[in-house]
C-alpha cells in the first residue's frame, strides 16, 4: 500500500497539533460565550488580587524611616554612599565646568577656573593621537568642537562629569560580577533573573526609590545610570570570559600561575575584544540614560532636551541630542582605540631620558592646561567659547514642521485617521475583549512547544502576575501599542536591511544612520511626532517605531551578510534566480538573526512606551511616570515589573523559537535546545 511522503511527519505530529486545536476551540469558546458565565476570566476579582503594591510602599517607608544597623540607619547609609559619589563628581565638574569651588551654594567663591574649551578640545586630541593617531584625534578633536559650536559647551561639559564618574563604575561593577558569576555557578544562576529584571523594568519604575533612598540630586542620577548600564556589562564579561580558548588556560596552568594571576594575565587580556563591547555598551546606555537622569538632578544636556520637549522646540532638542551623539562617538572611540593598543616597551636609552621625553602627551596636556587658563584670564573668548562663533539651527526644525503642517495636514490627518479607525482602535478592543485566562494558557502552551515545561511554567506565572497584580488592562493597552509598533518597525525595517545587506556602499550609509538613532535620546522623537499628530496613540507610535526600528534593519542585514558564501555558489550553480537565493537560501538562514532583531526591537518598543506616557498614551508607562510624580514607590515598581514581565516572556518565547530554528537550520546542535 502506497503511503504519503508527509504521512509520518503528520503521525509524529499529531498529538501537538491536536493539542493547540483543542486550546484553541476552547479559548474561542471562553472568549464568544464565556462572559456571562464566567465573568472572573475576564477580569479577575479584586479580592483575589496581590496586594504587591502596598507590601513594597510599606517596605520602602520601614527602610528609610525605621532601618537600621545599630550606629547607623539604613538613610545614613545610601546617604554616605551619595556622598561618596558625589566628592569626585564635584572636583571633575569643577575642572570642566564651574572651577574649583571654596563652599556651597551662592556663597561658593572660586578658587581656580575651569579648564578652558582650548585645553579640553586639545587635551581630547592629544588622547585621540596617542590612541590611534592622527585620523583619531581629528575625530575626536571635530567631535568636541562640534559642541563648542552648537552652543551646548556648558551642558555638555556636565553631562561629560556624571559620565566620567558612572561609566568606570559600571565597566568595573560589571566585570567584577562576571569574573564573580564565572567563577561560581551559583552567583551566575542568582544573577540572572537579577539581571533579567534590571534590564526590562522601566528607569521610570526605579527612579522613585532611588530619590528616596539617596535624594534629589547629581548623585542619585548617576547611581540611576549605574544601574541601568551594569547588567550588559556584566552579562557580556561572562559571554567573553567563557568564549577564552582552552589554550589559554592551559598556558596559565603550565606557567604556575596563581588565581589572581590566571584571572588578571590570562583570562581578562585574552577577552578584551569582547570584554569592548561591555564598555561601548556602558558609554552608549550611560548617554542614552542623561535625560532620564536630568528629573532627578543630573542637569547637563539631558535637562536640555526635556527643556526643549517641553517647550516642543525641535532644533533645540536635536542641538542637545546630536551633543550626545558627538559625546558617544569621541568617548567610544576612544575607549575601543586605548584598549586595542599596545604598550610600547621602554628601551635602556628612553629610561635614561628625561621625563619630557618619556612622557610626551602627559606634558604636552599640562602645558596645554596652565598656557590655556592663563591666556583665558587674559581674554574671555580663549576661556569660554564666544556666543558670536557660535551656530545654531534656532527654529529651523520648528519652521519645517510647521510647514509640513500647513501644506500636508489634511495628508496627514487621513492617514493618521485610517490607521485609528481600521488597526489600532479594532486591535486594541479584541486585546482588551480576551480573557486573561485563555491569554495566560496560550502562553503555556507556546512555552511547552517551543522550550518545554520550564519555559511553559515561566510563562505562564510571569502572565499571571501580571493579572493577579491588577495590571491586565493596561498591560493589555501595552501589548497592543507594542505589537502595532514593532510590525510597522520589522515591515519597513526588514526590506531596508535586505536590501542593504548585498550593496557595501548602502550598508555604510544606513549603518551610520541606525547608529545615530540608537545614539539619539529616545526623548528627541517625541517633539516632531507631537507637532505632526498631537497627542495620543498613534503619535506614541511614531516615536517607537522611529527608535526601534534599528535593530530591525542591522540584524536582518547582519543575518544576509553572514550566510556561507559556498551555500549561495551553490544555489546559482543549481539555476536558482536572485528570487529564489533570497527567499529560499539566504532569508531561510538568517531567520534566526532575524528573529534576534525582533527581540531587540521589542526590548526597544518596550522602553519607550514608557516615555511616550508624556504623550498621552494609558497603558503601564502612565502608571509608571504618575508613580514617578507622586512618588509612589509601589505603584511604580509593580508597573515596571508588569512591563518587564511582558519583555521577559518575549524574550524567551522568541529566543526558544530562534534556537529550534538554528537546530533545524543544522545551524546549531540540538544541546542547545537543552541548555
Amino acid at each position: 500500500m502506497e503511503t504519503t511522503p508527509g504521512a509520518p511527519k503528520l503521525r509524529r505530529r499529531w498529538p501537538a497539533l491536536a493539542v493547540w486545536g483543542i486550546a484553541l476551540v476552547a479559548f474561542v469558546v471562553l472568549w464568544k460565550f464565556g462572559k456571562p458565565v464566567a465573568d472572573w476570566a475576564f477580569e479577575l476579582p479584586r479580592g483575589w488580587q496581590i496586594p504587591v503594591q502596598r507590601w513594597i510602599s510599606d517596605a520602602m517607608r520601614w527602610l528609610v524611616d525605621d532601618a537600621s544597623f545599630g550606629l547607623f540607619t539604613f538613610t545614613d547609609l545610601t546617604r554616605f554612599i551619595a556622598g561618596a559619589i558625589e566628592a569626585p563628581y564635584r572636583l571633575i565638574l569643577g575642572l570642566l565646568s564651574t572651577g574649583i569651588l571654596d563652599g556651597r551654594g551662592s556663597s561658593a567663591t572660586q578658587i581656580l577656573p575651569p579648564f578652558s574649551w582650548i585645553a579640553v578640545i586639545g587635551i581630547a586630541v592629544l588622547l585621540g593621537h596617542y590612541a590611534g593617531g592622527r585620523r583619531l584625534a581629528v575625530l575626536v578633536g571635530g567631535c568636541f568642537a562640534f559642541v563648542a559650536v552648537f552652543g551646548q559647551w556648558s551642558a555638555a561639559m556636565v553631562t561629560l562629569a556624571s559620565i566620567l564618574i558612572a561609566v568606570p563604575v559600571g565597566i568595573v561593577g560589571g566585570l567584577l560580577l562576571g569574573l564573580a558569576a564565572f567563577r561560581w555557578q551559583a552567583v551566575e544562576t542568582a544573577l540572572r533573573p537579577l539581571l533579567d529584571l534590571m534590564q526590562t523594568v522601566p528607569v521610570f519604575a526605579y527612579l522613585v526609590p532611588i530619590l528616596f533612598l539617596f535624594g534629589f540630586g547629581p548623585s542619585s542620577a548617576i547611581i540611576a545610570t549605574i544601574v541601568y548600564a551594569l547588567p550588559p556589562m556584566t552579562r557580556i564579561s561572562l559571554l567573553a570570559l567563557r568564549a577564552v580558548p582552552e589554550e589559554a588556560h592551559e598556558l596559565g596552568r603550565m606557567t604556575g600561575c596563581s588565581k589572581r594571576q590566571m584571572t588578571w594575565r590570562i583570562l581578562v587580556p585574552s577577552a578584551m575584544p569582547g570584554l569592548m563591547v561591555g564598555v561601548n555598551q556602558v558609554i552608549m546606555l550611560s548617554l542614552n540614560m542623561v535625560i532620564i537622569a536630568s528629573m532627578i538632578g543630573a542637569g547637563g544636556l539631558g535637562f536640555e532636551v526635556l527643556a526643549a520637549l517641553r517647550r516642543l522646540d525641535i532644533g533645540a532638542g536635536f542641538e542637545a541630542g546630536l551633543a550626545i551623539v558627538a559625546l558617544a562617538i569621541a568617548l567610544d572611540r576612544l575607549s575601543q582605540a586605548l584598549a586595542a593598543r599596545r604598550p610600547n616597551h621602554e628601551s635602556a636609552q628612553d629610561r635614561r631620558g628625561t621625563f619630557v621625553h618619556r612622557h610626551p602627551y602627559l606634558v604636552s596636556g599640562l602645558v596645554l592646561i596652565v598656557v590655556s587658563t592663563l591666556a583665558g584670564l587674559v581674554s574671555a573668548p580663549l576661556q569660554t567659547y564666544p556666543e558670536a562663533l557660535q551656530i545654531s539651527s534656532g527654529s529651523l526644525g520648528s519652521d519645517l514642521v510647521g510647514w509640513i503642517n500647513v501644506h500636508f495636514f489634511d495628508q496627514l490627518e487621513a492617514v493618521k485617521n485610517t490607521l485609528l479607525l481600521n488597526v489600532l482602535i479594532p486591535f486594541k478592543r479584541f486585546l482588551l475583549g480576551l480573557p486573561w485566562i485563555g491569554v495566560v494558557g496560550i502562553l503555556a502552551l507556546a512555552g511547552f512547544r517551543l522550550g518545554g515545561w520550564r519555559l511553559a511554567l515561566t510563562t505562564a506565572a510571569l502572565s499571571a502576575l501580571i493579572a493577579f497584580t491588577g495590571q491586565w488592562e493596561k498591560a493589555m493597552i501595552t501589548v497592543y501599542l507594542c505589537g502595532i509598533s514593532v510590525a510597522i518597525a520589522c515591515l519597513l525595517g526588514i526590506p531596508v536591511g535586505i536590501w542593504a545587506a548585498g550593496r557595501e556602499r548602502v550598508w555604510r550609509a544606513v549603518e551610520l544612520v541606525i547608529d545615530t538613532l540608537q545614539t539619539l535620546p529616545s526623548f528627541v522623537y517625541l517633539m516632531p511626532a507631537v507637532m505632526l499628530f498631537r497627542v495620543g496613540d498613534f503619535t506614541a507610535m511614531i516615536a517607537v517605531v522611529a527608535y526601534a526600528i534599528a535593530p530591525a534593519i542591522r540584524y536582518t542585514a547582519y543575518g544576509l551578510r553572514r550566510v556561507d558564501p559556498h551555500l549561495i555558489e551553490a544555489g546559482i550553480a543549481a539555476g536558482a534566480t536572485p528570487w529564489q537565493l533570497l527567499t529560499k537560501v539566504r532569508l531561510k538562514l538568517a531567520l534566526p538573526e532575524i528573529l534576534l532583531g525582533l527581540n531587540q526591537t521589542i526590548m526597544l518598543a518596550l522602553s519607550m512606551l514608557v516615555i511616550t506616557a508624556l504623550v498621552g498614551t494609558r497603558d503601564l508607562g502612565q502608571e509608571v511616570y504618575i508613580a514617578l510624580t507622586k512618588a509612589d514607590t509601589g505603584r511604580g515598581l509593580v508597573a515596571g515589573l508588569a512591563v518587564a514581565f511582558i519583555a521577559i516572556i518575549a524574550d524567551r518565547l522568541i529566543s526558544a523559537a530562534s534556537t529550534r530554528l538554528r537546530v533545524r537550520l543544522g545551524l546549531a546542535s540540538a544541546q542547545e535546545t537543552r541548555t
